[in-house]
């Protein structure tokens, strides 16, 4: 090597080490993206690591197993009635607020675990209540109604609190995934977002 390429090469590991060639470059195309490795997302990078331990696609996964649940966060209250409201409207807003990351407290949405049929399971196909394992692993119920799946969804994957029980947003949640469920065919999903592909993906562990 000659000696004139010593000092580029060290200007250029400067720039790099000092996160200036990032910047020149336009920045991490992770921070632009609104995908589940955003920022303020449990799947951002941690010390360089896009599949870090709160990653939703490692083993500490939000949507997986893990510490129990208070049922009253989930289950139906006594005398509950849901909202009612115009069917389009419904649907509309629960379109809406499924691609929301407001509704959580760490960057998700109904959307991130979701698109593209993602992550449902084969039981999804059939009519509520019915088992799902994440209600059984995580409340203890044996069967779950479609709202209290979405209660459930707010308390564990999207870690807050769960919506009011005779809200709008409530409804027009149910209103909308009661609509993708119709269309649901158990294996037509796209690749999972913790698939071996997904730059989220936890490796073998």
């Amino acid at each position: 090597m000659n000696s004139s390429a010593k000092p580029r090469n060290a200007r250029l590991a400067a720039l790099i080490s000092c996160g200036l060639l990032a910047t020149i470059l336009g920045g991490p195309v992770l921070a632009a993206n609104p995908n589940p490795c955003a920022p303020k997302n449990p799947c951002a990078a941690k010390a360089g690591n896009p599949c870090a331990a709160k990653n939703p696609c490692a083993a500490k996964n939000p949507c997986a197993a893990g510490a129990k649940i208070d049922p009253k966060q989930v289950v139906r209250p006594a005398g509950y009635k849901p909202y009612q409201g115009d069917k389009a409207a419904l649907l509309a807003d629960g379109e809406r607020l499924f691609k929301d990351t407001k509704l959580s407290t760490n960057g998700m949405s109904c959307n991130t675990c979701h698109q593209g049929d993602n992550a449902y399971q084969a039981s999804f196909a059939k009519p509520y209540p019915h088992a799902v394992q994440m209600a059984k692993e995580s409340v203890g119920l044996k069967q779950i109604h479609l709202d209290e799946m979405v209660q459930l969804c707010m308390v564990k994957p999207m870690a807050t609190q769960p919506l009011p029980w005779n809200s709008k947003e409530l409804a027009s949640l149910v209103a909308y995934v009661g609509e993708v469920q119709k269309g649901f065919k158990p294996g037509a999903a796209k690749a999972n977002p913790c698939a071996a592909k997904n730059p989220c993906a936890a490796k073998k562990q």
